[in-house]
């Protein structure tokens, strides 16, 4: 009799194990109502220790459920899980590639960018600028910075590789469009020609006139080149990551030497992801 009381007392869940999956349910309806929150916003509304919410957080992203951004580290609900069905398709392209940009400027430590279409324009998802070594002047990594289609490796990466009648409807909006960035919608001899280059090297390039910027705002210049590659699965292109460094450091073509191949493995990768399952 002893033995069996033994035995059940062993398989009753401890109280603190209870505790912590309060904590940690506590942690995940925050997160359902302030779907993008740092780590001290958790911390105000939870009251729960910072020491302790990291581990719960660390649990919690280790279990898929999850995910910090890589711009700012700010945490969020994965949308790999059946937690959250996210509306917006590019958080989970946004998802996906966290983890391999950040491995990528690890071992090229060079910055890079996510960026995904935003209508007239293309919206940053996620940046290493923050984890990169190299500062560059003028260059800013915010989430939700927007970028031009046609004068940005970016945006031309995107257009080469997309579906003809996802690209003649971008061209569409843009033909309409006073900003001097678009002029070139309104002549696609030119534009095709770009283009195709950019699928016969593998990358697109920024227009050598190019002076970055917020999109629609007076021109800021980042001392920056770049190169871009889709993210194209075979049928649809989910996004464009670049690479961005001093321009006087590199030629365009003496960087694509180096680190094209990091570039177009780092999409590969994030693409293999987008195409698995959620968990």
């Amino acid at each position: 009799m002893a033995e069996l009381d033994e035995r059940q007392e062993s398989a009753m869940p401890r109280v603190e194990t209870i505790r912590g999956l309060e904590r940690g349910l506590q942690v995940l309806r925050f997160l359902h109502s302030e779907p993008i929150s740092s780590l001290h916003e958790i911390h105000a509304a939870t009251a729960i220790s910072k020491p302790s919410l990291l581990r719960i957080l660390n649990t919690l992203e280790r279990a898929g459920m999850v995910a910090r951004r890589l711009a700012d580290g700010r945490y969020r609900l994965s949308v790999f899980t059946d937690v959250v069905r996210k509306q917006d398709r590019y958080d989970r392209v946004a998802e996906a590639a966290a983890p391999v940009l950040a491995r990528l400027c690890k071992k090229v430590k060079w910055p890079s960018d996510l960026f995904v279409p935003a209508g007239n324009c293309m919206e940053r998802r996620e940046t290493t600028v923050p984890h990169s070594p190299f500062v560059l002047p003028g260059l800013h990594g915010r989430v939700g910075g927007r970028v031009g289609w046609l004068m940005t490796g970016v945006g031309r990466a995107y257009l080469a590789w997309c579906p003809e009648k996802e690209r003649e409807d971008t061209l569409r909006i843009l033909r309409k469009s006073n900003n001097p960035e678009d002029w070139l919608a309104r002549d696609p001899k030119k534009l095709e020609r770009i283009l195709s280059e950019a699928r016969r090297r593998g990358y697109a390039t920024r227009d050598p006139s190019y002076v970055a910027g917020r999109y629609g705002e007076t021109p800021a210049d980042d001392g920056a080149a770049a190169i871009a590659v889709a993210l194209f699965d075979g049928r649809r292109v989910h996004g464009s990551i670049n690479f961005r460094w001093i321009r006087t450091a590199f030629t365009v073509d003496d960087f694509a030497a180096r680190h094209l191949a990091d570039l177009q493995a780092a999409a590969r990768e994030i693409v293999g992801s987008l195409q698995r399952p959620a968990r």
